[in-house]
């Protein structure tokens, strides 16, 4: 989603990819760094030992209410109501028809939910889900004001453990946990 006049966006850490000397495109409306010493090198690195990719250009919406659950229920294709708090579900909106709208993760907050929608789909997905929208249910794209990395690697998880004092460890496959990372709220 570029600005109302055409230019593509930039996310909160462009100085930084631009300082560091990346190559940036225009991707999904957003100046995006697409790599920085070449692919493959940066390949080796993510797969020997970590690599952190800015994926702040996707889309997040916030859905609160007392009816979110129902909704969100309505709108994707697994059951929301079997998450717990602190649980991340991977699942797809579909047309009446059957046909997929697109796929997202949904998070289950204590008292909300954040569902991270793919970038060249925030528009689409955004009016998907609001013509579905019920009573009790609300909605906010939260998509400017978000910035979202993405730590892979097999020493991802050694390295953001000296980055915060949350353990690691104790979060399963597919659930999240609220702290701080680099005195950051995450």
């Amino acid at each position: 989603m570029s600005q109302e006049d055409g230019t593509p966006k930039k996310t909160a850490l462009y100085g930084k990819h631009e300082a560091a000397g990346a190559k940036i495109v225009d991707f999904a409306g957003y100046e995006m760094p697409i790599q920085y010493a070449g692919i493959i090198e940066e390949h080796k690195c993510v797969r020997t030992t970590i690599g952190v990719f800015d994926v702040s250009h996707m889309g997040e919406f916030l859905v609160t209410g007392a009816d979110a659950e129902g909704f969100l229920n309505y709108v994707t294709v697994n059951d929301v109501a079997k998450m717990s708090v602190e649980q991340a579900q991977y699942t797809a909106m579909c047309l009446e028809d059957g046909g997929i709208v697109d796929d997202l993760l949904i998070y289950k907050y204590e008292d909300r939910y954040l569902t991270v929608v793919n970038a060249a789909n925030i528009r689409k997905d955004w009016e998907h889900m609001q013509q579905y929208l019920m009573d009790g249910a609300e909605m906010q794209d939260i998509s400017d004001e978000t910035t979202l990395l993405a730590v892979q690697g097999p020493k991802s998880r050694t390295v953001l453990q000296e980055l915060t004092s949350e353990d690691l460890n104790a979060v399963k496959f597919y659930h999240f946990i609220e702290g701080e990372v680099a005195g950051i709220p995450a």
